[in-house]
């Protein structure tokens, strides 16, 4: 275990106390029973714990980037930046699974989070929808035509002999996360789109993450992934991790990019506080910076229609009966 996930889970540890601090001192409804409301209430608060907008500190989470895990320290960055704009006192949160952070959301233990499409899709199309859009990026690269969009790029290793799709039959395919969209629900629709769904691969393993999935392309470990084009292009640009080893076959999207979401349980005046931060950062030379280092040109407020793609990729998928990739 890293040095960076031993401080993710510990962390995590703290979270679920403020989580039951912070809800009971806002009224919010928990699912923890009321007798351990009423003891951590009860507690003392640190004096980190008072600081910010009505004692409150705000976990925000990343269970999908629009910057590799090379580079990590943007979002503590971004975390600072949201504290010093906001006065909300602001703590972020990686290392986490797609539907784990999903799960927080829903209970409100994470309050907002930088997450990937298809959870968001998961969260919202629900009877009492657990989250609410808040921004999502513009990438500054000119394949992203200044547009909240993104792609999965099918990525082989450099001197492999492959020049198309068609040329992988029976070969190994590594994908990150079964609720990824740009390394599950966009490669799906495209196998469908082909007719590539009858076992086309010869083994399927998942990796856990993006960068995962490159190193084993790279490495030979598997012969080919759909992985999100925004870390691929950070780590070329930045020449970290694997990616100078793996080149793209072929593109599949675009679709709308991971955005920022506020759990339903965060107070309405801190996520619109958070809102103001976010779309206006372009303009602050701090705010700037960060952008920059990330490869963005500004967030934006967006529509949920901005997500209307992925959801018909996985409709058509569940209506053909191509659940899984195989």
């Amino acid at each position: 275990m890293s040095v960076s996930t031993r401080g993710t889970l510990l962390l995590l540890g703290l979270a679920g106390v403020l989580a039951i601090a912070g809800g009971a001192f806002l009224g919010w409804r928990t699912s923890v029973p009321e007798t351990d409301v009423v003891m951590a209430a009860e507690q003392t608060p640190s004096p980190k714990e008072r600081t910010g907008t009505d004692g409150m500190t705000i976990r925000l989470a990343m269970s999908a980037a629009f910057v590799s895990e090379s580079g990590i320290g943007v979002y503590s960055r971004l975390a600072e930046y949201l504290t010093h704009k906001t006065g909300v006192q602001t703590e972020f949160i990686s290392g986490l699974a797609y539907g784990t952070i999903n799960s927080m959301l829903e209970e409100g233990t994470v309050h907002c989070g930088f997450i990937c499409g298809l959870p968001y899709v998961m969260l919202r199309d629900t009877p009492r929808p657990a989250v609410r859009l808040i921004a999502a990026p513009i990438m500054k690269a000119a394949r992203y035509g200044g547009k909240p969009r993104y792609y999965s790029d099918l990525i082989v290793r450099q001197d492999s002999p492959y020049q198309s799709i068609h040329d992988l039959a029976g070969k190994t395919y590594v994908y990150n996360d079964e609720i990824s969209n740009s390394g599950y629900n966009l490669p799906r629709y495209r196998l469908l789109q082909l007719g590539l769904t009858k076992g086309f691969f010869g083994k399927v393993v998942r990796s856990g993450s993006h960068e995962e999935s490159i190193r084993m392309v790279a490495e030979g470990e598997a012969d080919a992934s759909f992985v999100d084009s925004l870390v691929l292009d950070y780590d070329r640009q930045k020449g970290f991790g694997h990616a100078a080893k793996v080149r793209v076959l072929e593109s599949a999207g675009p679709a709308g990019i991971c955005p920022i979401v506020a759990s339903n349980r965060m107070p309405e005046e801190i996520r619109e506080s958070l809102q103001r931060a976010l779309v206006t950062m372009h303009e602050d030379p701090e705010g700037r910076k960060i952008l920059d280092e990330a490869l963005l040109e500004r967030f934006t407020l967006v529509d949920d229609s901005n997500y209307d793609d992925i959801r018909s990729m996985r409709e058509a998928a569940d209506k053909a009966g191509f659940t899984h990739i195989r």
